[in-house]
């Protein structure tokens, strides 16, 4: 496994995060374990997870899951670099009002507070915005982080689904507070969805926040099953635009298998050649398709498959302003 600095902090990460969406919903416990103790054997420390997980009236369920695994000891706990979100609805009716989706100091202390008992732990590495809320100022969420991390519950902050100017404000904020900011934004970025190279992956460079890109293989579509008429539910779920997108997908599986290579090896492995990139995460359901996701790390792209990537799955023409203008 190879390792990097989460944005412009002294944390190292492994380079692929492992995503625990699944667990408690599409993976039992039994599996998720297994899968966690694989993470751990080969070498991956960095574990993603949502206070949402679980979803709608289970809300919680993963969290519990992980800190049930970590309760196993054998020091598994220590050996992870935790990270989770805030700023869905967790149908807390003690939430009262304050259950609507947002951010606020009350959200972030008390939900805190409740991933905390979930996971069985006394602290998060990584405490995660799940999403940007423009009615809240920066003075009360940053009041409320510094809070956080002064009590040691909390290492440091990250975003999620943040635009390039939300992270430039929230740089600049924290800046005139004395405070490091956010080491990391969680995006959506893979080779159909690229439109985070306009402004989102120059402003977290530059800002020194690390990119982990969520959805790697746009829910299974670059999997290499979307075009088999026995595809998945998931990379088969969306048939008009698999078949609009089936030259692209034709001629990536061609790329690949000159490559030597699966379609979602490469996916994988071209997201670790992008410089703001830290660590693309790996929604695995089984421990077999975790597995297969580790040779990601090991491939290395030339710049003829790296030119040939850009011609099927062209970008949006460079950063901002080139972009733009001229």
């Amino acid at each position: 496994m190879e390792y990097a600095k989460l944005g412009r902090s002294g944390l190292r990460v492994s380079r692929l995060c492992l995503g625990t969406m699944n667990f408690g919903v599409d993976t039992d416990e039994k599996e998720a374990f297994r899968i966690m103790d694989a993470a751990l054997d080969a070498g991956i420390n960095f574990f993603d997870t949502a206070n949402i997980y679980g979803w709608g009236e289970n809300a919680g369920k993963t969290e519990e899951i992980l800190g049930r695994w970590f309760a196993q000891g054998g020091g598994r706990r220590e050996k992870t670099v935790i990270a989770t979100k805030m700023y869905g609805d967790m149908h807390d009716p003690l939430d009262g009002p304050n259950r609507k989706e947002g951010l606020s100091a009350y959200k972030i202390r008390r939900h805190l507070e409740g991933s905390l008992r979930r996971l069985q732990t006394d602290h998060v590495e990584l405490y995660q915005m799940h999403h940007i809320d423009r009615t809240v100022v920066w003075e009360e969420l940053w009041g409320a982080f510094e809070i956080a991390q002064q009590q040691g519950k909390v290492g440091y902050i990250g975003s999620s689904n943040f635009a390039g100017w939300d992270i430039a404000v929230a740089q600049g904020e924290a800046k005139a507070r004395g405070h490091l900011g956010l080491v990391s934004e969680q995006h959506k970025y893979n080779l159909l969805c690229r439109l985070p190279e306009l402004e989102v992956l120059p402003a977290s460079q530059a800002l020194g926040l690390g990119v982990i890109p969520w959805s790697p293989l746009d829910g299974g579509i670059l999997g290499g099953t979307a075009l088999k008429p026995n595809a998945g539910r998931r990379s088969g779920g969306d048939k008009a635009r698999i078949e609009k997108l089936r030259p692209q997908l034709e001629a990536f599986a061609k790329l690949a298998a000159d490559l030597g290579e699966t379609e979602d090896i490469v996916a994988l492995a071209w997201l670790l050649h992008q410089p703001a990139v830290t660590a693309p995460i790996i929604g695995c359901r089984t421990q077999e398709q975790f597995e297969r996701s580790l040779r990601a790390v090991e491939l290395k792209l030339d710049e003829s498959a790296l030119g040939r990537i850009d011609e099927i799955f062209p970008g949006p023409g460079g950063s901002a302003p080139k972009a733009y203008a001229w």
